[in-house]
């Protein structure tokens, strides 16, 4: 497996066979309204282009999971991208209609907590709680993706999500090979933050017996943590901070 870093929480995961696009945000910088306004400079997202790779992967998508509806994870130029190429979409059974409705070829809708069939796998909707306390319930439903594909190393997209016990779960039960987390620690103008903060961060990479990928980071403008905070505070060699457009070989 091939895990190609876009930008944020967007990815394509390259297999054997696949090339499956993750929330495509694919606007161009400053597309979409600032997220905060008064906690953090009130700068239009994403603050960042595209990487120049991402024009040669993103035109080899076979699948697209979308893990929920918000904007860095699904935007205009996302959505027209999948709808130009009649890509076939996985996403949870909570945003099959509203996806359908905007002319998105979903084909494949999933509960939470059962795997299913998936190119030649299997998949798993897991739990996302998105934000500490209240919060959570204003951000709405969100899932995370465990996968299982042949010949290729497991696979958990945490997706938006706090350090929670269904995450503790999926990694002390199922232990993925390689896990991916949003470490931005993202905050609203108001409430706790909506993403694991970077105690929590440390607690999962402690936890995880597997490889990290940490994405969320540096393209939207209410996520405070950067890379070099990442960077100062982890020195595992287990752990991938990537550049946007990197890529890194899973085997």
């Amino acid at each position: 497996m091939t895990y190609h870093h876009l930008r944020n929480a967007t990815a394509v995961i390259e297999t054997e066979t696949e090339y499956i696009l993750v929330d495509p945000m694919l606007g161009e910088e400053g597309s979409i309204e600032a997220f905060t306004y008064k906690r953090f400079p009130p700068l239009r997202n994403p603050l960042v282009a595209l990487p120049d790779q991402a024009s040669g992967v993103l035109d080899k998508t076979t699948h697209a999971l979308i893990t929920h509806q918000h904007a860095d994870h699904l935007d205009e130029a996302g959505i027209d991208f999948l709808k130009e190429r009649h890509i076939p979409i996985t996403c949870s059974r909570l945003d099959a209609d509203a996806l359908k409705s905007k002319g998105l070829h979903v084909v494949q809708e999933l509960e939470y907590n059962k795997a299913v069939s998936f190119l030649g796998g299997t998949i798993q909707g897991i739990p996302a709680t998105h934000g500490y306390g209240k919060v959570a319930e204003l951000m709405g439903n969100v899932m995370g993706f465990f996968i299982e594909l042949p010949n290729e190393p497991s696979l958990y997209l945490s997706s938006d999500t706090i350090y929670t016990q269904d995450v503790k779960d999926i990694i002390s039960k199922k232990e993925p090979d390689v896990s991916v987390i949003p470490c931005g620690s993202a905050q609203l103008d108001e409430h706790e933050p909506i993403l694991m903060t970077m105690v929590d961060i440390l607690k999962f990479v402690e936890d995880c017996k597997g490889q990290v990928i940490c994405n969320h980071l540096e393209a939207i403008n209410h996520c405070p943590t950067q890379r070099k905070d990442l960077k100062n505070n982890i020195t595992l060699d287990t752990v991938w901070i990537p550049e946007d457009g990197a890529k890194k070989d899973y085997t």
